[in-house]
């Protein structure tokens, strides 16, 4: 089996039933929040239940299906197909976009936003409701964008629902957050997770899948990710630098930073580095809980070891950002953990 379609084609939600069962009771109720503000960390699922609650409203809330998850619209319906071409005249979608400056990420413009602002204040074609989803809401113009927003999030239309999507919900304004209501989904269960590897990706080994779940957290997305950029590799480097902070050999990092910046996905360096930093977040909190945390978290206090972990965080961002010299990038964070 493929790995899922992208989140507003995906008809199934693993592991959110609650969240899904929240939503679909608040709209029965006849109280629904005009805005929802659906929260987790990259890669979890939150984008595919916003469209699955959309297509579930543009379909005209179906009542529940004995045996079927919360919010289920059939795959032939014409709600179904229609958002997941993008051609539902009732929903507008905001989402950051590629660019034209190597694939960098773009963030939400003010013109979008005002695009969406005009699309709530007109009728709804089909006589039922008008949807907005905003997909990764972090990633707006911060100095128009949120102000924008504010005006339907203030005064809603009747009849209307945004549906906010943020991987960093204490990034957005409080005027933001203070007008929607918050809904966090958790993550999923490692053999959860798991399965949904064994069924996507059927080729990897058992071992494979296990030490993907291991690094991603709950996230499938995350997972497949990970899965796709040599995440299972590069978390090896990441053990083997970490596992000879003792004794750094400068010849072997210098080899392995060029093998880092030299892989053909320019994301590696950044993936690199945040899997470094979540190793190493993983190790401070076995630490700091007094558990039995790698022999290399004594080679420095904890307080230095957070210090670092902020660094790094600050490299990978305008490494990024500012498309600064990939290799240079990574031997900057080895010479930062060699450091005493």
């Amino acid at each position: 089996m493929s790995p899922p379609p992208e989140p507003r084609a995906n008809p199934d939600l693993i592991g959110h039933d609650d969240a899904a069962r929240t939503l679909e009771e608040a709209a029965r109720s006849g109280r629904l929040h005009h805005a929802w503000l659906i929260a987790g960390p990259p890669g979890l699922g939150k984008a595919t239940l916003a469209y699955r609650f959309a297509r579930w409203l543009l379909a005209g809330q179906p009542p529940p299906v004995p045996g079927e998850p919360p919010l289920a619209v059939p795959g032939g319906a014409p709600a179904f197909r229609r958002v997941a071409a993008g051609a539902h005249a009732d929903l507008f979608t905001l989402a950051p976009s590629l660019g034209d400056k190597g694939g960098k990420k773009e963030v939400l413009r003010a013109e979008e936003a005002r695009d969406a602002l005009r699309f709530m204040a007109m009728t709804a074609a089909e006589g039922g409701w008008r949807v907005l989803v905003v997909e990764a809401l972090e990633q707006v113009d911060r100095e128009v964008v949120p102000n924008i927003l504010l005006k339907t999030l203030e005064e809603p239309p009747p009849r209307t629902m945004q549906l906010l999507v943020t991987a960093a919900p204490d990034r957005l304004l409080p005027t933001i957050r203070s007008r929607c209501r918050r809904l966090d989904l958790a993550p999923l269960a490692d053999p959860v997770l798991d399965g949904l590897l064994a069924r996507w990706l059927p080729e990897l080994s058992g071992s494979d899948r296990a030490g993907l779940v291991g690094i991603a957290d709950g996230c499938p997305g995350r997972a497949l990710l990970l899965a796709e950029g040599e995440g299972l590799a590069l978390q090896g480097l990441v053990e083997e630098v970490l596992g000879s902070l003792g004794q750094p050999d400068p010849r072997r990092w210098h080899g392995l930073a060029e093998s880092v910046a030299g892989r053909r996905d320019a994301a590696a360096v950044t993936l690199f580095l945040t899997l470094l930093r979540r190793t190493m977040a993983a190790a401070l909190r076995q630490a700091g809980r007094g558990g039995a945390a790698p022999p290399w978290i004594a080679g420095r206090s904890l307080a230095d070891w957070s210090v670092l972990w902020d660094k790094l965080g600050r490299l990978a961002d305008e490494t990024e950002r500012l498309n600064l010299d990939r290799k240079q990038a990574v031997l900057t964070g080895l010479g930062w953990l060699s450091a005493r």
